[in-house]
């Protein structure tokens, strides 16, 4: 079990069939179980460097999905990730597995598990690491036992706790640890959570699952972490959501910015409930009271608890999965940004899907959503720097940033602005419709009173390929209503219809008393993560220029609003690159 035999691989089923309900509002992207007979073994013989990211996590080659169990032990971070060693589409999935001393600059590893029993033959999906009170990790995670894709929860430990990076892993034979009865449908039965233990002294985990069309987070609890029962209800559960994949459940604080560990449960806290939808493919998320005593969640009445509810990123993130940094005391998310172009675009280039920028995440002061950010290790790769002020903007004015890279850069910039008398009515018409909707409509190049003002990423030098990150200011009957948008459906002038090029966007839930609203945008050759207002609200798109690449990027800040705006400090900066040596590791699969 400490190394990973190419023809194990080779022997897994290709039949593994998984729920494949594919609708239009679906985040424009492939399941991650979404099976490709094919080509799940089609090696890559030469991949394209276009658009490959500089400073994102990602390996050299081949797909990757879910962000699996990463945790920080003994001064060094860990970092799981669902990989497929032998093709760039979903398939031949195995913990890949990385250690970093700074959560920016990773070491690659051999695959931490990998399907090698009869409890996981047939896959090795999502999991968790918990550290058990001797300080001695262990990780739950998701197994496939037939073709049938019946799915069981088992747990791997190191096999020597003395080796700092934690190399190899071992599945002990009382696995599996939770099968599924009667009452659950063991084909969504998957992701354990970190686990957390309770004042009665009891650990428990969250597993999701669905029944009907009711989404839940159901609960197990083990007083040894060996032996565990099912509560006989969820810990919490919504009608109309589908399958919960990913949850995730983390106490935070209700004042300051610190993080906690999963098992804390004193005053002055909220529970944050996360989970995955399957049918959507984005990541919602709910504050909320634990009930400790009826083991319940309850979310807050500010909280809406579905398809509208509050989303961790409003574009392109998912299986999102986050962890307690004791060294920093923070919370720490990391997710998954899957490719918005083609499969067989994926094929050709020889690569899929990169993980997004860790963040750090505390409870706003509001008690009503999180706030994030990129995590401050991220800022060491900040080289040649440029900075605007006091500039002012009127209808139709774009001033390009130079100086930097703009394909490869960090920008923050803050807006002001004299009066909110200009801002547009919000249309009551748009009140059932989503944010993204709200943008197509009211993109970019259609002029407005406060707003549209923002970036033009990724352009090439005559705006013929842009992708804008904006705000756009409505007036609403007894408040202001501020859209951020990140619009891709002119990122690229490829004419190829089955591209998804969405216009994403959220509210962004703002005091304007002071008539200032901020952006930060992290540019690296095809994303774009965007975070306005410090953090409320965040999105990040997948974009494939076809001009604007390398050198010929360009970055530009506009406004489309009749209201004059003025930039009152920009910093951009161009990006490094972290040290990965991806010499081992994934080379020798």
């Amino acid at each position: 079990m400490d190394c990973l035999k190419k023809s194990s691989l080779f022997s897994l089923p290709i039949f593994l069939l998984y729920f494949s309900i594919i609708l239009s509002f679906n985040n424009g992207v492939n399941a991650s179980h979404k099976v490709f007979p094919g080509l799940q073994s089609t090696s890559t013989v030469d991949v394209k460097n276009v658009h490959r990211t500089g400073y994102h996590f990602q390996p050299p080659k081949n797909w990757i999905n879910d962000p699996n169990a990463p945790m920080y032990y003994n001064g060094v971070y860990h970092l799981f990730y669902q990989y497929n060693p032998y093709g760039s589409v979903w398939g031949n999935i195995v913990w890949a597995h990385s250690v970093s001393t700074d959560l920016i600059n990773w070491i690659p590893l051999e695959p931490g598990i990998y399907p090698s029993e009869v409890f996981d033959k047939y896959g090795t999906w999502s999991g968790s690491a918990t550290i058990l009170p001797n300080n001695k990790p262990i990780i739950l995670y998701t197994g496939i036992v037939d073709a049938k894709n019946t799915q069981v929860q088992n747990y791997a430990i190191p096999a020597d706790i003395s080796d700092p990076f934690l190399r190899k892993w071992i599945k002990p034979d009382n696995n599996p640890l939770i099968v599924a009865d009667v009452s659950i449908n063991k084909t969504q039965f998957r992701d354990p959570t970190t686990c957390w233990l309770g004042q009665d002294g009891y650990w428990r985990t969250l597993i999701g699952s669905v029944w009907g069309k009711q989404g839940l987070a159901i609960l197990y609890k083990s007083k040894n972490f060996m032996k565990w029962t099912k509560i006989q209800h969820p810990l919490h559960s919504v009608d109309g959501t589908g399958n919960w994949e990913c949850p995730d459940f983390f106490p935070v604080l209700l004042h300051g910015t610190n993080g906690l560990d999963a098992s804390y449960n004193k005053k002055n806290i909220k529970h944050v409930l996360k989970v995955s939808l399957d049918v959507t493919r984005f990541e919602y998320y709910t504050v909320g009271i634990y009930d400790t005593k009826k083991d319940r969640y309850i979310p807050d009445k500010t909280s809406i608890d579905g398809w509208k509810g509050l989303r961790l990123d409003y574009g392109n993130y998912y299986a999102s999965k986050s962890f307690y940094d004791p060294s920093k005391n923070r919370r720490i998310m990391w997710g998954w940004a899957n490719e918005s172009d083609t499969v067989n675009d994926d094929i050709k280039k020889g690569w899929a899907g990169i993980q997004t920028i860790p963040r750090k995440l505390w409870l706003d002061p509001s008690g009503k959503q999180l706030v994030q950010w990129p995590v401050e290790e991220l800022e060491t790769f900040r080289e040649q720097k440029v900075q605007l002020s006091n500039r002012k903007l009127n209808k139709g004015d774009k001033i390009e940033v130079k100086g930097i890279t703009p394909a490869q850069a960090d920008v923050e910039v803050t807006f002001s602005f004299s009066s909110l008398d200009k801002a547009e009515p919000f249309d009551p018409s748009w009140a059932n419709l989503y944010a993204q909707d709200v943008c197509a409509i009211k993109g970019s190049t259609v002029q407005g009173g406060l707003g549209p003002f923002g970036l033009l990423t990724l352009a090439s030098q005559n705006l013929e390929e842009y992708t804008p990150v904006f705000f756009r200011v409505f007036k609403t009957q007894d408040k202001y209503k501020v859209l951020m948008c990140s619009d891709a459906s002119r990122s690229t002038l490829k004419n190829d219809k089955t591209m998804y090029k969405p216009s994403f966007a959220g509210y962004v839930d703002v005091d304007l008393t002071n008539k200032t609203l901020s952006l930060r945008s992290l540019i690296d050759h095809s994303v774009v993560e965007s975070f306005g207002a410090g953090g409320k609200t965040c999105i990040t798109s997948r974009v494939y220029p076809t001009l604007a690449i390398y050198d010929n990027a360009h970055l530009f800040v506009f406004n489309n609003g009749t209201e004059t705006i003025k930039i009152k400090s920009l910093n951009a900066w161009t990006m490094g690159k972290p040290k990965m040596n991806w010499s081992f590791g994934h080379s020798s699969y």
